[in-house]
């Protein structure tokens, strides 16, 4: 059973792992003895390098060094297991028309570098006849919420992107899924979480009655990272604590009839 998880010697590309959940996610997997290449415009300072671990700057929506980047690693390994598009930006704009400038690099970001990422790793994954891509997508995928449209339809973009490249691909033995956490405590999300009457409402809204812990994202990723998973493709598990199935309030004490 131990074996059927394993991501020991997995060759593993992970984007935005500079920071917040990329980072946690790249730190995790290669303490579980994974081979990993972390993709970031900036890195933080305390990061080390460590053997197995490398660190690449590069913007996920610059197509050719991207390319060259994935060509580099599979002539290194032969090989390249699993893509973890997980670079990803929020601009909300409150109070006004929302802007074109934060929308398009929204959609840059978002949507357009897991496109690019998508792309240069199945290139190699066809001839290799196997590999796993997995989205970070967000509740934002199945939800709108208010002030961010950008955001909002870059996750439902990336949703979709993810179950098109998974429809393409799966002839190849290329599998895609997406993980779409809910209320994470992260930088991103922080704003919500020291703001006490925010975060108790979201806490209320979760089945759960908690925020997350980007920790609650490890054994997701690793799952879809591993063998354990190499029958599921296409499909979005949603780490958010029952969040998307909650349906009206206990607190409302409506009755069947009503």
């Amino acid at each position: 059973m131990e074996n059927l998880f394993s991501i020991k010697n997995k060759v593993i590309l992970i984007t935005g792992a500079g920071k917040g959940i990329g980072n946690l996610l790249a730190s995790e997997m290669w303490k579980s003895f994974a081979i990993i290449y972390a993709i970031d415009k900036i890195f933080s300072k305390n990061l080390n390098t460590k053997e197995n671990y490398y660190k690449i700057n590069c913007d996920v929506t610059d197509r050719k060094k991207i390319f060259a980047i994935c060509k580099q690693i599979f002539e290194k390994h032969k090989r390249i297991d699993v893509l973890i598009n997980n670079a990803g930006i929020t601009l909300p704009q409150h109070g006004k028309d929302y802007p074109y400038d934060k929308w398009e690099k929204t959609i840059n970001v978002n949507l357009t570098g897991p496109f690019i990422c998508s792309q240069a790793v199945t290139k190699f994954m066809k001839k290799q006849k196997f590999g796993s891509i997995i989205n970070i997508t967000s509740i934002n995928a199945e939800l709108a919420f208010p002030n961010n449209p950008a955001y909002v339809a870059s996750k439902g973009g990336l949703k979709m992107l993810g179950k098109a490249f998974a429809k393409d691909c799966g002839k190849y033995g290329i599998r895609v899924n997406n993980i779409g956490p809910g209320y994470i405590k992260t930088d991103m999300t922080m704003k919500s979480f020291l703001n006490k009457k925010m975060k108790k409402i979201r806490e209320e809204r979760t089945v759960l009655g908690r925020w997350g812990d980007v920790k609650d994202l490890i054994g997701p990723t690793i799952f879809l990272a591993s063998d354990a998973s190499k029958y599921i493709t296409g499909q979005d598990i949603y780490v958010d604590g029952g969040w998307t199935i909650n349906g009206l309030s206990e607190s409302l004490n409506l009755t069947i009839e009503e």
